[in-house]
């Protein structure tokens, strides 16, 4: 059958090991000093572990596979723990896998006498995670199509067009010049390509008074471009800040990982904010890292 699964370029993978534990159900591990899919059945094509890899090697396909199965997954994860469990139950949870769900609870169900943890403890926090307004497909976030439901009146209306904030041209990290004198002793802006999109007031509140670099740690290539450039800024254009602002999305990870590689290359250190913006346009994280 076809399905989403992880694929590992073996070229980019230098082995750090940082996507392992962030696959609650236990498919990748490393080995000869490259991260490996040892489990096809154990993969669900989600994507959680795509933002914690640094060098931008774990993208998501859509190939034949065996099919994922959640027993097989629950039978080798309920040695790991209370949770483990709640942290993989939250993770079907959050994108819209309630088959899965399903399955895995009634398989703690059957068990639950034996359980070294209280199951309805386990229940509750799962059934209490995420009310969310947006309405997720399966598969991974980032690519399946969502619905944000709004009220249809008119308490946001603006009835005069508002200024953009936007103080330089170019903005895409390929076509930034470090060295440009609107970057020189700025407070930056990295924001993943869709924030924008997703936030009404990003010009009004964010942008202003900041220069901007926007990029795709999942879709655009040569990262390693990036981060040169990136440490260019920090050690040349001695930017002051830099604010990072993702989506919710696993792989919007990668932009803070960017400069956080950096940060270690720089001989320059500068305030990082790390920001998590949802899909419906709200800020769930603001903090300085």
């Amino acid at each position: 059958m076809k399905r989403d699964i992880l694929k590992i370029d073996e070229e980019l993978c230098n082995g750090c090991g940082q996507c392992v534990p962030n696959c609650h159900e236990g498919a990748l591990q490393v080995i000869d000093g490259k991260v490996r899919l040892v489990s096809e059945l154990m993969c669900d094509g989600l994507g959680a572990c795509i933002g914690y890899c640094p060098e931008g090697a774990i993208t998501i396909e859509t190939r034949e596979a065996e099919p994922y199965s959640e027993v097989i997954v629950m039978e080798q994860m309920i040695g790991k723990g209370k949770n483990t469990i709640i942290a993989h139950l939250k993770h079907l949870k959050d994108h819209g896998e309630t088959g899965f769900l399903h399955d895995g609870v009634a398989f703690l169900n059957d068990r639950k006498d034996v359980l070294d943890f209280n199951l309805n403890e386990v229940l509750h926090e799962v059934h209490n995670h995420g009310s969310h307004r947006v309405h997720k497909e399966g598969g991974c976030p980032g690519t399946k199509a969502a619905v944000i439901e709004r009220p249809l009146d008119d308490r946001h209306a603006v009835f005069a067009d508002q200024p953009s904030e936007l103080r330089q041209w170019p903005v895409q990290m390929h076509l930034l010049n470090p060295n440009a004198p609107y970057l020189r002793g700025s407070d930056l802006l990295l924001a993943a390509d869709c924030v924008a999109f997703s936030l009404g007031n990003f010009h009004s509140k964010y942008l202003k008074g900041r220069s901007l670099a926007i990029a795709c740690p999942k879709l655009d290539h040569g990262i390693e471009t990036y981060i040169e450039k990136l440490t260019a800024m920090i050690d040349i254009a001695k930017v002051n800040t830099i604010t990072v602002m993702m989506m919710e999305v696993p792989c919007c990870g990668g932009l803070l990982q960017m400069v956080k590689n950096a940060l270690t290359q720089a001989s320059r250190k500068v305030p990082v904010k790390k920001m998590i913006i949802s899909l419906a346009g709200e800020t769930l994280t603001e903090e300085w890292i």
